[in-house]
């Protein structure tokens, strides 16, 4: 049976039409691969599907400029950048496909012959050999290149054998159709087969569909198992032993990879030929400020010669990583993956990303610049050891509300190593300690993360880590609770009610998890350890 579904945005409002006034510039991502999804943006006849119930279906083109176009490929060549297919805006590429292995997505300002949606595709229609296509209807979408690639994705997605995303509440009650993901800012997520238009990291998932809250959909299982191809082959090794050896030119080495799945592991080995300083900028793939359209999350971890974890580097609320530290000359590994957030499940952050790597020998004898945090009631406590042969000059408490913009906390005494004070900013906020020595040299602490609790703050775990078959949930009052894997499946769910709770987790496997606890107006999430 062919299921017809009409996912989308649907907006109440036109604008005029904008002209491509250039040839579509050819893209592919993926050249090599047989299997392909063809991204049609100069419009097309479709004639002899089935679609055409009421005879030929003329497509006027999609009305974005070649500025446009590129963008929107390169949103989506990313959302499949995992897997050996071809995203292109090659007609040839398209054609020359194995007829069971591709898909033209029309874009196009033709939308009066259906009605108002984002778009519409026939589910497992990918693989059916008559060429029956999958619109998204750009004039619906405000000609918005960020919905227009969310929007062209997810119909592709629905023709590889993907229904959409649902919500459901703790009773098991669909609250949605569409999973419209949680968060803000960078790491803000939803499924591409929910509605990510309005979140930055929009990703595949592991989550129930609309036909029930135990019909778990696994979009990966799914894409690489029916229709014909796979995940790419994986670029770099995930052992020490073979690791890629990445040589510093002009001591600098530039090197790019692609987390392909949720259990790769890209090791990098690198010498550093003296003591100096070594830093390093890990960045996902991204198409603007704030790593926009980027579906990686990176972390980083740094090893020495005899393969000890020296650091894990992760930033809660950015995308990218950096390193900045002092290392002695001789051989350290980088292992690069994918990780989760707050937000985001650990199951599909994939996709592209580029390291480069800088040493320098004029460095400070640093050996300790460590800071860190802790609430005390609606009070942020700071505290920080400065390891080193130099003395202070000056040291500035830094603080941001987005990860990336710092302003001065305080500037404290030099031999300060402590501070306490109550924020008048709410939210997430990082703090980082910018230390300048009297050598003149200037670095900066790690990134401490912490949340303003206000006066009433939520359910708190009393301890983090368990090895019973219980543990304890003080409240201060009537919440939802639910403790999620990192592939985003609820394993236990329930309400807290005002002061002490005892959970059972009987039948919780050993592991790591968040709980998340609600109000219906707020949200405060903990990490759960089950040993």
């Amino acid at each position: 049976m062919k299921n017809q579904f009409r996912p989308g945005l649907i907006l109440l409002f036109l604008i005029s039409t904008l002209t491509t006034t250039a040839q579509v510039p050819l893209l592919s991502s993926n050249p090599s691969a047989s299997a392909v999804i063809f991204l049609d943006f100069d419009g097309h006849t479709v004639n002899g599907t089935s679609w055409n119930y009421s005879g030929p279906i003329y497509c006027a083109a999609s009305g974005l400029n070649n500025t446009q176009i590129t963008e929107a490929f390169n949103r989506v060549a990313e959302d499949y950048r995992p897997f050996n297919v071809n995203i292109t805006t090659d007609s040839t590429k398209y054609l020359a496909a194995p007829v069971a292995r591709r898909m033209r997505v029309i874009i196009t300002v033709t939308s009066e012959w259906y009605g108002s949606a984002g778009g519409v595709a026939f589910v497992y229609s990918f693989t059916w050999g008559d060429d029956t296509p999958c619109f998204v209807f750009s004039a619906l979408l405000n000609y918005n290149t960020k919905y227009i690639s969310e929007a062209a994705a997810h119909e592709a997605g629905h023709t590889l054998g993907l229904f959409h995303q649902a919500t459901y509440n703790t009773s098991c009650v669909k609250t949605s159709d569409y999973n419209y993901g949680q968060g803000t800012g960078e790491i803000g997520w939803a499924p591409i087969m929910g509605a990510g238009y309005y979140q930055n990291l929009t990703l595949w998932n592991n989550g129930p569909n609309p036909y029930g809250c135990n019909n778990l959909q696994s979009d990966l299982s799914i894409i690489t198992t029916g229709n014909g191809f796979t995940y790419r082959t994986d670029d770099h090794a995930s052992t020490f032993a073979g690791a890629t050896n990445v040589p510093f030119s002009n001591n600098q080495f530039n090197i790019s990879g692609i987390v392909e799945q949720n259990t790769d592991q890209d090791m990098l080995k690198f010498t550093q030929p003296a003591a100096g300083r070594f830093q390093l900028t890990a960045v996902p793939y991204n198409v603007g400020n704030g790593n926009a359209g980027s579906d990686l999350d990176l972390q980083v971890t740094l090893f020495n010669s005899s393969q000890t974890q020296l650091n894990i580097f992760n930033p809660g609320t950015l995308l990218n990583s950096v390193i900045d530290t002092v290392l002695n000359p001789g051989v350290y590994y980088l292992r690069v993956e994918g990780k989760g957030n707050i937000y985001a499940p650990n199951y599909a952050s994939l996709g592209s990303f580029a390291l480069q790597g800088n040493w320098s020998t004029s460095t400070l004898p640093l050996r300790r610049l460590e800071l860190h945090g802790q609430l005390s009631g609606d009070r942020h406590q700071l505290s920080w050891i400065i390891d080193a042969d130099e003395l202070v000059a000056q040291q500035i408490l830094e603080v941001s509300t987005d990860g990336r913009n710092f302003s001065p906390v305080t500037q404290s005494d030099i031999s300060a190593r402590a501070f306490e004070y109550r924020p008048n900013i709410s939210g997430t906020v990082q703090y980082r300690l910018n230390v300048t020595f009297d050598n003149g040299h200037q670095y900066y602490s790690n990134i401490v993360t912490m949340r303003k609790t206000g006066t009433t703050p939520g359910p708190k775990l009393i301890s983090n880590l368990i090895s019973a078959s219980s543990f304890e949930v003080s409240s201060n009052g009537v919440y939802d609770y639910s403790v999620v894997d990192f592939n985003g499946k609820t394993l236990l769910h329930g309400k807290l009610a005002n002061g002490s709770n005892i959970i059972s987790s009987t039948n919780l496997p050993g592991g790591m998890y968040v709980v998340r606890f609600t109000n219906g107006t707020g949200q405060w999430l903990e990490k759960l350890v089950r040993q």
